[in-house]
């Protein structure tokens, strides 16, 4: 299995933090994630 490059806590946080307001492309542009892998 591939090893994920964040941990859970991480992932957690980056959708609160677009849940809380920040746009989409934000959050993508802060943690080097394409707008399709956060979908």
């Amino acid at each position: 299995m591939k090893r994920s490059r964040f941990t859970e806590e991480q992932i957690i946080g980056i959708l609160r933090e677009q849940e809380a307001g920040v746009t989409t492309a934000e959050v993508c542009r802060r943690h080097g994630v394409s707008s399709a892998t956060f979908y």
